[in-house]
């Protein structure tokens, strides 16, 4: 394994929710548009994603973002999203988070806008006010309404499939307590959820995975919002924030639906508590979301690779077999 001899990494958090931007020491990852780099970075340079996000470095919860020279030439950066299991097609509390880390490197200020070649698509991120970042999402949309699945120990659940840069299953009847203490038991149902998914073979219409599982419920006392969710992403972690893609798909469900009119605000909070603010415009095929939230770095460091440890390349199945 071929590996630069440190990198350099900016860490924040959205909404509670951490992301960890490579900003130097990247290997070439060659030409291309960013989805073929992130295909050349999975096949080839794997250690990266490895060693900035698993433990000992990294957790369960953490997401990278690879910043990178865009190949679209109405982009300013390209972004490779990825976390514990893999690569992410899109993130967009990494992209508020990536956008308060230009600012912090004095690379974007206020009223100033980045545009994001991902590897779905050009995304804008305005950063609005110091740590409050604006986000015009890819195109989002509702696949299929009412979709039934058999969820072991809880009987048979009805939720909708809607792309918000990544495929979700959106769950809002359902007899679980979207809290905190409650955590063990939505994971399970999210984990048995998927798992459902898969065995009667419902995917995204591309024939992609659908590896996030969302669930809603009514705000509560004392959070201005007008939902909270629980989102169980791929690598069996729980998103701290409300999720930006999630709530893309959501929004995208409720247009759909009849429920949410073009401009009209929405207040999505999650586990935590912490609220983004989304609204859509509608264009052929379904809507383009706007995320309104934000975030703050809490760490700059320089990742080191010892020849001598381990576990430099992150733990994995391969480090512990």
């Amino acid at each position: 394994m071929t590996a630069a001899t440190s990198l350099e990494v900016i860490d924040s958090h959205t909404g509670g929710e951490p992301t960890r931007a490579v900003v130097g020491g990247l290997p070439d990852l060659g030409g291309g548009t960013v989805a073929e780099r992130l295909e050349r970075m999975r096949g080839e340079h794997d250690w990266v994603r490895s060693s900035v996000v698993n433990e000992p470095r990294g957790a369960d919860a953490m997401v990278g973002a690879a910043l990178v020279q865009p190949s679209a030439d109405d982009c300013d950066l390209g972004v490779i999203f990825f976390n514990n299991v893999g690569y992410l097609n899109m993130c967009v509390h990494g992209t508020i988070g990536a956008a308060v880390t230009l600012a912090h490197q004095g690379k974007l200020g206020v009223g100033e806008t980045v545009n994001l070649e991902t590897a779905v698509g050009k995304v804008a991120a305005e950063l609005v006010a110091d740590n409050t970042v604006r986000v015009s999402n890819v195109l989002s949309y509702r696949s299929a309404a009412g979709v039934e699945i058999d969820v072991d120990g809880y009987g048979v659940v009805s939720g909708d499939v809607a792309w918000g840069g990544n495929w979700f299953f959106l769950v809002e009847e359902h007899p679980l307590e979207v809290a905190l203490p409650n955590l063990a038991n939505l994971e399970n149902f999210c984990e048995q959820a998927k798992r459902a998914l898969a065995r009667e073979g419902i995917r995204g219409d591309d024939g992609g995975e659908i590896d996030h599982i969302e669930v809603f419920a009514p705000a509560g006392h004392g959070i201005e919002a007008d939902s909270r969710n629980f989102v169980y992403c791929p690598g069996g972690a729980y998103d701290r924030s409300p999720c930006g893609t999630g709530t893309s798909a959501k929004l995208a469900c409720l247009h759909a639906a009849g429920k949410l009119e073009p401009g009209q605000r929405w207040r999505q909070a999650s586990i935590l508590g912490s609220v983004f603010d989304g609204q859509v415009s509608e264009v052929d095929g379904g809507v383009i979301p706007v995320i309104t939230g934000t975030a703050f770095v809490n760490g700059q460091v320089e990742i080191l690779f010892n020849p001598q440890d381990p576990f430099r390349f992150g733990i994995t199945p391969a480090t512990i077999s």
